[in-house]
C-alpha cells in the first residue's frame, strides 16, 4: 500500500513539473514572438515585408511604433515579389518611411540584375536607400563564379542601381555571405546585419541597420514579420 501512494506521489511530482516546463516554455516562445529592442536604445524601427508574410497592414504597424517599412521588390535577373505593387501602393498612406530591396543572385550578371531592378523601382525621391540583400553564396551555382568575380559583378550592380536611385544602396549581408566573401571590408557602403535578439557582430564594423528579430508576431499581419531597427 506504501509503495502504491510514493508511486502516485512521484506521478503527481512528475505531471507538475512537466506542466511547468511546459508553460514556461510557452511563455519564452510568446515572449521571443513579441520581442523588440528597447525603444529607449533604438528610438527608430520598422519592418521588412514581403509577399510571404501575407497581406499586412500599415497603418497597423504604424501603431506600434514602426517608422519605416523595407518592401522586398525583386531578385535575380528577373524576379518579382508578388506583393511588392501591393504593398508600395498601401504604404505610401501610412506616415511610414519606405525602401526597397533587391535580393541580389551571385550567378546572375550584373546588368541583367541592374535591368530588372530599374524595370520595377519606381525613380523618385524620398524612397530610403535601396537593400541589397546578400543571402546566397555561389557555391551552387551552375556555373563556376570566383571569389573575384562576385565581388566584381557586385559592384558594377551597385554602381547600376545607383545611379538610378540617385544615393548609395545598404549591403544587407547574411553570416553566410559575409563568412565566405568578407565583402563588409571590401565594399564600403552602410552594413543591414542580421541576428534574432542579440546585436550581430560578425561584419568586422559597425552595422547601420539590424534585423533583430526574424519572426515577430502582431496583429498588424497573419504571420510574422522582420523587425528592423536603425543604429542610434
Amino acid at each position: 500500500m506504501g509503495r502504491k501512494k510514493a508511486f502516485r506521489w512521484r506521478t503527481r511530482i512528475f505531471a507538475l513539473v512537466l506542466l511547468a516546463a511546459l508553460v514556461a516554455g510557452g511563455w519564452a516562445w510568446w515572449t521571443a514572438q513579441h520581442w523588440r529592442p528597447e525603444r529607449r536604445d533604438f528610438p527608430v524601427q520598422g519592418v521588412l515585408v514581403g509577399a510571404r508574410d501575407g497581406r499586412v497592414d500599415f497603418n497597423a504597424f504604424k501603431a506600434i511604433g514602426a517608422q519605416f517599412a523595407y518592401l522586398e521588390a525583386s531578385s535575380g535577373a528577373g524576379g518579382r515579389d508578388p506583393a511588392f505593387s501591393r504593398n508600395l501602393r498601401a504604404v505610401r498612406g501610412s506616415g511610414l518611411s519606405v525602401g526597397v530591396v533587391h535580393t541580389y543572385d551571385p550567378c546572375e550578371p550584373a546588368e541583367r540584375q541592374s535591368a530588372n531592378f530599374v524595370t520595377i523601382v519606381p525613380r523618385e525621391t524620398g524612397l530610403l536607400p535601396p537593400a541589397i540583400a546578400l543571402l546566397r553564396t555561389a557555391e551552387d551555382c551552375p556555373v563556376r563564379v570566383s571569389e573575384q568575380a562576385v565581388e566584381s559583378e557586385l559592384t558594377t550592380f551597385l554602381n547600376q542601381i545607383e545611379g538610378h536611385v540617385g544615393q548609395p544602396a545598404v549591403l544587407l549581408v547574411s553570416p553566410e555571405f559575409e563568412d565566405r566573401y568578407h565583402i563588409a571590408a571590401k565594399i564600403e557602403r552602410n552594413l543591414w546585419l542580421q541576428r534574432d535578439f542579440l546585436q550581430p557582430d560578425y561584419a568586422g564594423r559597425p552595422w547601420t541597420l539590424w534585423t533583430a528579430n526574424a519572426h515577430y508576431r502582431s496583429d498588424a499581419g497573419p504571420e510574422p514579420v522582420r523587425w528592423v531597427v536603425l543604429q542610434p
